[in-house]
């Protein structure tokens, strides 16, 4: 994990433009749409100290990369339809396709969960997708948040497909795994 550097933009923006990675989200990003998600995840590290960070693979079965996707703690940025920590701080990521299951999700949420609770002092770290996005639900239970609930999107409308949610949440002092 390491900050976010320009050369990332392009790989970024491709990774959000492509149907296979955002098939779980309400729809792929247009470049604009990208490149402003890093400039709001330098924001929110400049203010709070944390952020989603970008992920490069300096050794691994498939070679080094210098950019990947990313992992990391942020605001959501809508009104929680659930209780909820204050603040509330969701773990994610997203990677590029050619790294699905090495681990590295899983690997790199982990070390963002341990820097949420063991630097910044967090009481509490959710993560949450659709409930058909097994592979990232799959990653929560792997770094030992529990099930809670599910919700609806406050940003979806009832007729999206998106709308129904799977929340996990893990408290400071939880086993992590």
């Amino acid at each position: 994990m390491r900050a976010w550097r320009e050369e990332d933009l392009q790989p970024f923006a491709q990774m959000n433009a492509d149907p296979e990675v955002m098939r779980h989200f309400p729809s792929t990003l247009q470049a604009q749409e990208s490149d402003a998600l890093v400039s709001r995840y330098r924001a929110q590290h400049a203010a709070r100290g944390f952020t989603v960070w970008a992920l490069q693979v300096v050794e691994s079965s498939r070679g080094a990369a210098d950019f990947i996707g990313f992992t990391g703690l942020s605001i959501p940025g809508f009104e929680a339809p659930f209780a909820h920590a204050d603040p509330l701080v969701e773990v994610g990521w997203r990677l590029d396709s050619r790294w699905w299951g090495m681990g590295l999700a899983s690997e790199a949420a982990r070390a963002a969960v341990a820097f949420g609770f063991d630097e910044v002092g967090l009481p509490e770290i959710v993560s949450f997708t659709v409930p058909a996005n097994e592979p990232s639900w799959r990653v929560m239970q792997r770094i030992g948040m529990t099930r809670s609930e599910e919700f609806d999107h406050p940003r979806a409308k009832a007729t999206d497909w998106w709308q129904r949610h799977v929340l996990y949440r893990m408290a400071a002092g939880d086993p992590r795994t």
